[in-house]
């Protein structure tokens, strides 16, 4: 019976892809400011739906304002939970944009991409700036990779300085991503991605289920001025976002 379950569930997940991405398509012809987040909203509610993922918000996530949100990170699917409650591009590794289905679906969602390894370091930091100075929000999972949920990995700070360089116009949210049912390991590895795990097999996975509850708990903004350092400014949001996940 799970089986039929699940494969009912991605059958519903390609329709509702063939639904929206030529809406998405046609928008981005035309517009790629703040209404152009609007049908990608739409979509990951949808696939947040289809799939069982249950989005509680703790806090309040700022949206009158350009953000640059920065959170811990889980799973491939933190990607629907937050897009959809937020308004801003994702901000993920160059690999990701090679990836079938996914890859092509993240680039509708005005992703950016950047190298990892640092190889690209002024590249990145051109084209991100030039999304913030554009208008844009951005989230940042400075982990760099996604973890077991059970510990915080070390930030990366290099990408803080995106925010110092723009004190003036630009504030930072911490918010943690948790899972408030999951007790042990196997229950988080329900929704976690990590290590060596294959993505499809941990999908169909999941699909076979009732879905997932997922917490974003949105922490106070970190107002920002001329006195911030980056490294100061990334361990305070590291502080913040793991005193996030021992609350649990």
């Amino acid at each position: 019976m799970s089986v039929i379950f699940a494969s009912l569930k991605t059958f519903l997940f390609l329709l509702w892809c063939c639904i929206m991405v030529p809406l998405q398509l046609i928008v981005l012809t035309f517009h790629h400011g703040k209404y152009a987040y609007l049908i990608p909203k739409y979509w990951h509610k949808g696939v947040c739906v289809i799939f069982g993922i249950k989005v509680k918000i703790t806090g309040n996530p700022v949206h009158n304002r350009q953000m640059m949100y920065v959170s811990n990170h889980l799973s491939y699917l933190d990607i629907p939970a937050i897009g959809s409650h937020l308004e801003a591009s994702f901000i993920a590794k160059q690999e990701v944009a090679g990836w079938p289905v996914f890859g092509f679906l993240s680039k509708l969602q005005q992703t950016a991409f950047v190298d990892r390894t640092g190889a690209r370091i002024e590249q990145d930091h051109y084209s991100l700036g030039s999304m913030l100075d554009a208008g844009k929000s951005l989230i940042l999972f400075p982990e760099g990779t996604s973890s077991d949920g059970k510990e915080l990995l070390p930030f990366k700070s290099r990408l803080f300085t995106l925010v110092i360089e723009r004190v003036e116009h630009v504030a930072v949210q911490p918010f943690t991503i948790r899972l408030p049912d999951a007790k042990t390991q196997a229950e988080r590895d329900r929704y976690a991605w990590y290590g060596d795990m294959d993505l499809a097999p941990h999908l169909w996975a999941l699909a076979k289920t009732r879905g997932v509850t997922v917490e974003l708990v949105f922490h106070d903004l970190i107002e920002l001025d001329d006195s911030h350092e980056r490294k100061a400014l990334t361990e305070e949001c590291y502080e913040i976002i793991k005193g996030g996940m021992e609350s649990v």
